[in-house]
């Protein structure tokens, strides 16, 4: 084991559970748009997508990301 042991807290908060799952679910959505062919699945996946990056962008302002004041890792 190393010595060095800084721990980056590895997206354990709201804010990057929130984008990862946003971002997983709009990836299903954007291989279902590919496979039946649908462009209005394909702009719902783009559009979860950039939803997911505000929302998280917006969190961590809000004080849920890693470190935040609302986060369980802010100690």
């Amino acid at each position: 084991m190393s010595a060095n042991n800084t721990d980056l807290g590895h997206g354990d908060s709201v804010a990057a559970w929130v984008t990862v799952s946003a971002i997983m679910v709009a990836s299903v959505a954007g291989t279902a748009a590919v496979w039946f062919g649908s462009a209005a699945l394909a702009i719902a996946a783009v559009v979860l997508t950039l939803g997911g990056l505000v929302a998280g962008f917006l969190l961590k302002k809000a004080g849920y990301g890693v470190g935040g004041s609302k986060s369980k890792s802010s100690h």
